[in-house]
């Protein structure tokens, strides 16, 4: 999330990424049609209560979700929630305070409920759509409909987002199964700090998939059928986070009173389609501009990593800077897994670590805090 102050915009978080460093699709703009009035999601938005005498806050208005034949704006619970402080009916503004020099613009949804930061395991919120305000169909920008079928992340799996800050953007899933430590604010550019701890987190491994005001994009396949992946909320410089989508449905769900689904089909934004939380699509064709083919861990060799994960994973992250552990594949061969570790280079001393735990080796990446976006 960002927040401005006159004349000068700055992040709240520690991500730095150069300009110069984005890659740009032909599909995109990478980024100025997000931050002005936009019909489509993917774009600038937020609370309009999350303010302070000094700062505005912003995010990404994600994606739409059905709930009870109504139509709701996904995004975080910081973007949206003012992280657990918000109440029912709180405006929902687009493009966010953040691009427009704090004031308020164009009201599109009212803040409905959000499953609590913590014991949720997720950064989740949704917000009522008001009519004509937003794309009924859900169309995102620069990537379109999203299918109502959602996925399941693999390491290796190509992924896209589009988002308020950096625009469309691909990546690849480095980790899966990630417990990570994020830390929060608890108000706009000022308060206490904490951080929450998330497990089955979604790792994007890259410098360029998002930054500061990116949080609440949804990450689809990158392919033809846009099948939702996961919610983004938080990273580093080094890597993008991502409650798995079905998780966050099942959440908002438990919040809302009942099922929660995307609505729509890639490509045509009409019908709804039953379908099982954590169901993947089978093989689809990858948009060639999008990015290149999936090389995914084999599931066996995810598995192994997995079980062994399992019987190290609070020892490890109790080590000192680690902030997150998860599943990934071993750098010299692709095929095989390993458990990535993830530590803090800005925190003192670097831990001991093994090169392997029974039998399974270690990939350590270095990088600074995990932050809310």
């Amino acid at each position: 999330m960002l927040r401005p102050r006159p004349f000068l915009i700055l992040t709240t978080v520690l991500v730095a990424v150069a300009l110069s460093s984005f890659l740009i699709p032909t599909l995109a703009d990478n980024g100025p049609a997000h931050r002005v009035r936009n019909l489509h999601l993917g774009v600038s938005g937020g609370n309009v209560n999350d303010r302070s005498s000094r700062f505005c806050c912003s995010g990404t208005l994600g994606s739409l979700v059905n709930f009870g034949g109504q139509k709701y704006i996904l995004s975080n619970n910081h973007v949206l929630a003012r992280s657990d402080q918000a109440s029912a009916g709180e405006d929902v503004s687009q493009p966010g305070m953040i691009d427009a020099n704090c004031a308020v613009t164009t009201i599109v949804a009212d803040f409905t409920a959000a499953p609590p930061l913590g014991p949720s395991n997720v950064d989740a919120a949704v917000a009522l759509l008001r009519p004509n305000q937003m794309d009924s169909t859900g169309e995102i920008e620069d990537i379109g409909i999203p299918s109502s079928t959602i996925a399941t992340a693999t390491v290796g799996m190509s992924v896209a987002k589009s988002g308020r800050t950096t625009g469309f953007t691909t990546g690849t899933v480095s980790s899966v199964n990630t417990s990570v430590n994020v830390q929060y604010q608890r108000g706009c550019g000022q308060g206490k700090k904490f951080v929450v701890s998330f497990t089955n987190q979604v790792v994007i491994g890259s410098s360029s998939f998002s930054a500061g005001g990116d949080s609440g994009s949804l990450i689809v396949t990158n392919n033809a059928a846009h099948s939702p992946v996961a919610l983004l909320f938080a990273g580093s410089s080094t890597s993008t986070i991502g409650n798995p989508i079905g998780q966050v449905l099942t959440q908002v769900g438990i919040a809302l009173g009942g099922p929660v689904s995307f609505g729509g089909i890639a490509g045509t934004g009409k019908g709804k389609s039953n379908v099982t939380l954590g169901e993947s699509l089978g093989p689809q064709p990858l948009i060639p501009s999008l990015g290149g083919q999936m090389r995914q861990l084999p599931q066996q060799a995810a598995d192994r990593v997995a079980a062994v994960l399992e019987l190290h994973r609070d020892s490890l992250m109790s080590r000192s800077s680690v902030i997150g552990v998860g599943i990934g594949a071993d750098d010299d061969n692709d095929t095989e897994g390993a458990i990535v570790v993830y530590v803090d280079k800005t925190a003192g001393p670097r831990p001991i670590l093994p090169k392997s735990i029974d039998g399974t080796r270690l990939k350590v990446v270095l990088t600074d805090p995990f932050v809310a976006l």
